[in-house]
């Protein structure tokens, strides 16, 4: 680790690498927004280090993957289910299942919103679609896998863009 010379930058730097590391599990955890923890970790431990080894243009770099993460999470979720034939209300029903489900299962310890979010999404969009579709099973499944199917993807690419925020990171603040 980089010697720390003011008092308290250990600390700092602590937390920003519990930041880093908490950011690229949130990569995969739907409740958890990784990259933009990982962004703030690589600032923590910038200001912490006083810009030294770590500057804006390297925090810049890092603000924009996360947003393109960000983005890509969202575009690939929306557009896969589209395509697949989902409406706009079940991608609605997704989001609003997945925060009724994190909410309900949240007094579970560590992984009740996590596991509320997944199930109250999955849910949410099967039943608005099992209505809209006439009360088709089939069509409402389908549609969920579509929307399983693209949040995989999005978890993979969310996940590889975080993996290189953090050697973006690790190559700038260590080496």
């Amino acid at each position: 680790m980089v010697a720390m010379t003011i008092d308290g930058q250990a600390v700092w730097a602590t937390l920003a690498m519990i930041l880093v590391f908490i950011g690229l599990a949130g990569s995969v955890i739907p409740v958890l927004p990784g990259p933009f923890l990982i962004w703030l970790g690589a600032f923590i431990w910038a200001w912490a280090d006083g810009f030294t080894r770590l500057g804006w243009g390297t925090l810049t770099v890092l603000g924009v993957l996360a947003l393109v993460a960000w983005g890509s999470d969202l575009f690939l979720s929306t557009v896969m289910s589209r395509r697949a034939g989902a409406s706009w209300k079940s991608i609605v029903g997704a989001i609003v299942g997945g925060l009724l489900g994190a909410l309900a299962l949240g007094w579970v310890p560590l992984l009740g919103s996590i596991l509320g979010a997944i199930l109250g999404a999955i849910a949410g969009m099967w039943l608005i679609e099992y209505r809209d579709k006439g009360n088709d099973s089939q069509a409402a499944t389908s549609a969920v896998q579509a929307y399983i199917s693209s949040m995989v993807v999005a978890a993979i690419l969310e996940m590889t863009i975080a993996l290189a925020m953090v050697a973006i990171f690790i190559y700038n603040a260590y080496l």
